[in-house]
């Protein structure tokens, strides 16, 4: 029994489980993940981010032969599309990824458990036949694919994010039902390899949450690109056949029904807590009426030793989220001040061009009555989105009107990702849109754009 005796067992080896459980062992804990697959790293890893943007990357690549190169000069033939190579590159890419983690917990002389792990009493998990005891129980099993009534997922006709992974074929046409982050990258995807796709949305606009003048550009930008919209409208029912399949369509408002009709339907409609089947009924743990497991501000449930971080406490279903909660809440249990600043956490959209999103947006702000100014950049008076044929789209900084604190910040436009990391520090260290003014960015380069919002809050842009 000896050999089943941990200080932490972590249920979980997504972002957020496997990031705790190298850090507790750093910290000197004996710890052990249990998880499902065999593979670490989660969904993220195996059917998630890490799969679909190396699918974004290539189906860019692919479409930017075919259409992006005349004007540098580069005369290039009709691309060919080799689908099966390209899926090869995707699943080798996660396959080496999955391998790094694998070598991780051997070098830090973590347990890994593969099999589905259940809670029978505080301290004790179950895995198949084994039984392991733990002083401290995290659970981060993450969350799944919402289902959609009257929709029925097979992964082959009608799929999750996770068959639109796998497609044996370019689909003529496909249905992306929900316009959120999955449903636009994956969709795009799709669409850049000659799919014809419709994107419906129950709300009045994709992307739901981020900032209005973001989502106009966005909507703007991917109608462009080919993309079809059918917002404020809901699906009721689906029904398959050899031919594809047909959905059934009717406004969100109320009205008449429309019929749609795709080679292959795509089902994003959002993501649920992973919270069944691990026995936390039998053992107490409070959750709420969705499913999502209760905490208090150190992570820890109402049972005494289990504790819960990542999708499965609700909040902002990201990856990186769940890393921070990991290490915050291991932290904690060796007795350190682990945090996690949930204003400065960061959410993008790998489209082309990438969107990216931090903190307030203006329509929360007018909400809540902040005096605030806006300082917007356009990337078409950027000397190196010109240089480099990528102009479409803005940064935006929000910052107090008094104390000049960066509030939020959002970005359409090339590299977005990684140009908001620079908002993200300055929000962290509670900087304000004067200190991003005042530091030297090196020219050309797309993050002159971020300097150049950062003055617009001031009243003094240079370059527009």
């Amino acid at each position: 029994m000896a050999d089943n005796a941990f200080d932490v067992v972590i249920i979980g080896g997504g972002p957020g489980g496997y990031v705790a459980a190298i850090r507790a062992a750093q910290l000197g804990f004996n710890t052990a993940c249990i998880d499902k697959r065999e593979t670490l790293g989660g969904t993220c890893l195996n059917v998630g981010c890490i799969p679909s943007k190396a699918l974004l990357q290539s189906s860019h690549l692919f479409e930017e032969a075919g259409h992006g190169m005349a004007a540098h000069g580069v005369q290039v033939a009709t691309p060919k599309l080799d689908l099966a190579a390209m899926l090869s590159r995707k699943d080798s890419v996660v396959g080496d990824l999955t391998k790094g983690i694998a070598f991780l917990f051997k070098k830090n002389k973590i347990t890994h458990i593969v099999g589905s792990g259940v809670i029978t009493a505080p301290g004790q998990v179950k895995v198949g036949k084994d039984t392991y005891s733990a002083k401290h129980i995290i659970i981060a099993t993450g969350s799944e694919p919402a289902p959609l009534p009257g929709v029925e997922v097979d992964e082959k006709q009608i799929v999750t994010s996770t068959g639109a992974l796998d497609l044996a074929k370019v689909p003529k046409s496909m249905v992306v039902i929900g316009g959120g982050v999955i449903g636009l990258e994956l969709g795009s995807v799709w669409r850049r390899l000659g799919a014809e796709v419709t994107v419906v949305e129950f709300l009045p606009a994709i992307l739901p949450g981020m900032d209005g003048e973001v989502v106009k550009q966005a909507t703007r930008t991917l109608k462009k690109q080919g993309l079809k919209f059918k917002t404020g409208t809901k699906v009721t029912g689906a029904k398959t056949a050899k031919s594809g399949v047909t959905l059934n369509l009717e406004p969100a408002a109320g009205g008449e029904t429309e019929m749609l009709k795709a080679d292959v339907v795509l089902v994003a409609i959002g993501r649920r807590p992973f919270s069944d089947k691990l026995g936390l009924d039998a053992v107490g743990v409070d959750m709420d009426e969705r499913g999502f497991i209760k905490t208090d501000g150190h992570f820890k449930t109402n049972v005494e030793g289990i504790y819960a971080i990542g999708d499965v406490i609700g909040g902002a279903m990201l990856a990186h989220k769940a890393e921070e909660e990991g290490i915050a809440c291991v932290e904690i249990l060796a007795g350190q001040a682990g945090h996690v600043n949930y204003g400065a956490i960061p959410g993008v959209v790998y489209t082309h061009p990438e969107i990216a999103a931090l903190g307030k947006t203006e329509e929360a702000l007018k909400a809540e009555g902040v005096d605030y100014s806006v300082g917007k950049f356009p990337f078409m008076a950027n000397s190196r989105a010109r240089a480099v044929g990528d102009t479409e789209g803005f940064v935006k900084i929000l910052a107090d009107a008094k104390t000049d604190r960066v509030l939020g910040a959002h970005i359409i436009g090339p590299g977005a990702g990684e140009l908001i990391q620079e908002v993200v520090v300055a929000m962290e260290f509670g900087g304000s849109s004067e200190d991003i003014a005042r530091t030297s960015h090196a020219h050309p380069g797309t993050s002159e754009a971020v300097k150049e919002a950062a003055l617009a809050c001031l009243g003094r842009a240079i370059h527009i």
